[in-house]
């Protein structure tokens, strides 16, 4: 694997190193050793599958509160998907600041995304699939979230939202 840093600290796009040969190819996607020689946290404790099934669709921007936050890896596994984080660390540089990429099943590249920060993306095709890898438990009563829209982000969207919960659309802004 391929660690490249973002402009948020912490936050690292991670390309996968295939082996080709005459069947297709091999990739690791996850290594423990990997992860805490970049200094990101390795203690994966659940993962999750979102399919989403219009292009357009929305998901965040989600995060969990103290004690329980979490960080995340995520890859799109099948159509694409444009990922967004924003930094809400409060003595982070990059505060209030956010990042995005495009991920895909092509590309394969996934998005590692450290604790304070919020998550959310937009399927950029129908039948969109994305997975993802979290080091801490779902805590309903810590699940928080942003506005996707909030004007202090300005987050450029790529497409027009087609499809937000009820939950996601009343988020209030920062």
């Amino acid at each position: 694997m391929t660690f490249t840093e973002t402009k948020l600290k912490g936050a690292f796009v991670i390309d996968l190193e295939p082996i080709m040969d005459e069947r297709g190819f091999f990739a690791r996607t996850w290594c423990k050793k990997e992860f805490e020689a970049h200094g990101l946290n390795p203690n994966l404790v659940q993962c999750n599958t979102s399919f989403n099934k219009k292009k357009g669709t929305l998901r965040g921007m989600h995060y969990q509160t103290a004690p329980h936050e979490e960080a995340k890896l995520i890859r799109c596994t099948m159509g694409s998907i444009y990922d967004v984080i924003i930094d809400l660390r409060k003595e982070s540089e990059t505060l209030k600041q956010w990042y995005a990429c495009k991920l895909t099943a092509e590309n394969r590249k996934m998005l590692y995304v450290p604790e304070g920060f919020a998550h959310g993306f937009q399927t950029l095709e129908d039948n969109s699939e994305v997975f993802y890898q979290m080091t801490e438990f779902y805590h309903p009563e810590h699940a928080s979230g942003i506005r996707c829209d909030d004007p202090l982000f300005a987050i450029q969207w790529p497409l027009p939202i087609k499809v937000i919960s009820r939950k996601d659309s009343t988020f209030k802004s920062l």
